[in-house]
C-alpha cells in the first residue's frame, strides 16, 4: 500500500496535519493515510477521567477549519472532544483507520518508509508522526516503592474522586493535572486528606497570558529540541495559572506543598529529617514521555537523548520525518501551527524528490539512508 504521506495518530496534531494535507489537494487513502490506535475519535481526551468536565478542562482548542462552539461546560470533556473530533473527521472526509496499532517504522526500498502495523504495511515517502504521550505515563523510582501496601496509580488511571473517599492521598507532581486533582479530591465525596509533594517549588503565573508570552514560552521549549535534548512541557516554562479556584484552595491550605520525600514505606512516605506521612494512596501526577518507540529503527535520537528538530517539526536526521505534537508543538494551539508547517515542508520535499527523479543531474534530497 503505497502513499505519499502516512499520518500516525489522530489526536489534535494528527488531525491538524491531515486537514492541511486535504486542503493541499491530497486524497485520503490514495495520497495519504491516517492511522490511529484508539478505539474511537478524541485522541487522548477520550481517556480523561469522567469528572473532568469541559468547563474545567485546560487547553482544549479548536482544530483548524472548524470551531468548537456551544459545548456544555458541565459535560465530561472526554465526551465533548470525542464528538467534536468525530464530527471533524467526517466533515473533512479524513478517513481515519482505527484501531490500528503501528509497531515499527523502518527503512524500505526506493527511499520509502515502511509503516508496519497490525492492519498491514504502508510504504510512505514521508511521515507525519503525531503519537503524543498518553501511552507513556511516567512514574519515577523511589527507594521502598515496592513495599507500599496501599494503592499507587498514575493520573492516566484516575477515574474520579469517589474511589478515594475517606482516604489520605499523596499527590506527586507540580503540573496542572496535579493541581486539578488536588482540588477535585477535596470536593464532597472525595479524599479525607491530601499531601502535595513536588521536586521544585511551584511557580504561579498571574496576569494576562497573551500571544507574546505564549511565543516566548514555546521558544524556550523549541531551543531544547533544536539542541537534541528531550523536550520539556510548555507548562514547565509558563508556570501554573493562578485561577480563582486555586486562590480559594490556597486559602484553605489545600495547595501547601512539601518537598519530595526520600523514601516510600509500607504505610506512607518519609523524609531524611524524620518527617513521616501515613497514606493509603500515592497518586503520581508526574507527566508523560513522548511515545516514539516505533521510530527506533530509524535511529533518530542523538547523543543528548532527544530527537533534534530543524524548524518546528522536521527531524534533522531525516527530512522525511516530521514530529507534530512534540516539543514546541505539544500544546493544542501549537499542534495546529505545526500541522500547517509540516505539510508545507513535506510538499516541498516531495516536489524536490520528484524533480530529482525526473532530472538525474539534480541532487536528491538527503535521507537517513543517504
Amino acid at each position: 500500500m503505497d502513499v505519499d504521506v502516512a499520518v500516525i495518530g489522530a489526536g489534535q496534531a494528527g488531525l491538524s496535519g491531515a486537514y492541511f494535507l486535504r486542503r493541499a489537494g491530497m486524497r485520503p487513502d490514495e495520497d495519504f493515510v491516517v492511522l490511529d490506535h484508539s478505539p474511537g475519535p478524541g485522541g487522548a481526551w477520550q481517556f480523561r477521567w469522567p469528572t473532568l468536565t469541559y468547563g474545567r478542562a485546560h487547553g482544549v482548542h479548536s482544530l483548524p477549519g472548524m470551531e468548537l462552539e456551544g459545548a456544555d461546560p458541565g459535560r465530561p470533556s472526554a465526551e465533548v472532544v470525542a464528538e467534536y473530533f468525530g464530527r471533524y473527521e467526517r466533515t473533512f472526509d479524513l478517513r481515519v483507520h482505527r484501531p490500528v496499532g503501528v509497531s515499527t517504522v523502518r527503512e524500505g526500498p526506493g527511499g520509502r518508509l515502511l509503516v508496519e502495523s497490525d492492519a498491514g504495511t504502508w510504504a510512505a515517502r514521508a511521515l507525519l508522526n503525531a503519537t503524543g504521550t498518553w501511552d507513556r505515563p511516567f512514574v519515577p523510582r523511589y527507594p521502598g516503592q515496592e513495599t507500599f501496601r496501599g494503592r499507587q496509580l498514575h493520573t492516566a488511571g484516575y477515574r474520579g474522586r469517589e474511589e478515594f473517599a475517606g482516604k489520605h492521598v499523596i499527590v506527586v507532581g507540580g503540573g496542572t493535572s496535579a493541581v486539578q486533582l488536588l482540588l477535585e479530591l477535596h470536593e464532597p465525596g472525595g479524599a479525607a486528606a491530601t499531601t502535595w509533594v513536588t521536586r521544585r517549588p511551584p511557580v504561579y503565573r498571574t496576569g494576562p497570558f497573551g500571544e507574546e508570552q505564549g511565543r516566548a514560552a514555546v521558544a524556550l521549549v523549541e531551543e531544547r529540541v533544536k539542541q537534541g535534548l528531550p523536550p520539556q512541557s510548555v507548562v514547565s516554562v509558563t508556570g501554573l495559572p493562578m485561577t480563582e479556584a486555586m486562590e480559594r484552595a490556597h486559602e484553605r491550605g489545600i495547595l501547601e506543598r512539601l518537598p519530595m520525600f526520600d523514601r516510600i514505606t509500607p504505610d506512607g512516605v518519609t523524609w531524611a529529617d524524620g518527617r513521616h506521612v501515613t497514606a493509603e494512596v500515592i497518586l503520581w501526577a508526574t507527566g508523560f514521555r513522548a511515545a516514539l518507540d516505533h521510530l527506533a529503527p530509524l535511529h533518530l535520537r542523538g547523543s543528548g537523548g532527544g530527537i533534534r528538530l530543524e524548524g518546528l517539526t522536521r527531524v534533522a536526521a531525516d527530512p522525511r520525518v516530521h514530529l507534530i505534537g512534540y516539543g514546541p508543538s505539544a500544546s493544542t494551539i501549537g499542534a495546529n501551527r505545526a500541522g500547517r508547517s509540516a505539510v508545507r515542508e513535506i510538499r516541498a520535499y516531495l516536489r524536490d524528490r520528484d524533480r530529482a527523479l525526473d532530472d538525474p543531474r539534480a541532487p536528491e534530497p538527503v535521507t537517513a539512508a543517504g
